[in-house]
């Protein structure tokens, strides 16, 4: 792990040592983003193929039962994150709006069709 001081002001530091905390600063935040990136977003390939495998039509990209399945993958990495980051809140609320937003999706497709839920239940392995 890189150590920085807490405060750095540029008239104390000399253009060398500037030169070196800029660059571990950078490193850092390259770190960073590569790490949020593979855990926050799902890769392309991946959505493309939970899409061809709970698309209704040839065209299929929207509908309830595709939707509902990004999510839950979405769900399932991020629970992943934050069982080893446990102190990591802003990703637990959006845990918890991922979480509402595919209930309230089910809910509508419960409503809408109860056969289409039930296999969508049965087939991503959700409780009712």
């Amino acid at each position: 792990m890189v150590k920085l001081p807490r405060k750095i002001r540029l008239a104390e530091v000399g253009p060398r040592r500037f030169a070196a905390i800029f660059k571990k600063l950078v490193k850092l935040s390259e770190i960073w983003y590569t790490e949020f990136i593979k855990i926050m977003a799902l890769a392309t390939k991946k959505k493309q193929k939970i899409i061809g495998e709970f698309k209704i039509h040839e065209k299929d990209t929207g509908s309830t039962e595709v939707q509902v399945a990004i999510l839950s993958e979405q769900i399932e990495q991020l629970a992943k994150h934050l069982k080893k980051n446990h102190k990591d809140n802003h990703s637990r609320l959006g845990l918890l709006k991922m979480v509402a937003e595919r209930r309230a999706l089910m809910n509508y497709l419960a409503k809408k069709d109860i056969k289409r839920y039930n296999s969508l239940v049965k087939r991503l392995g959700l409780k009712k």
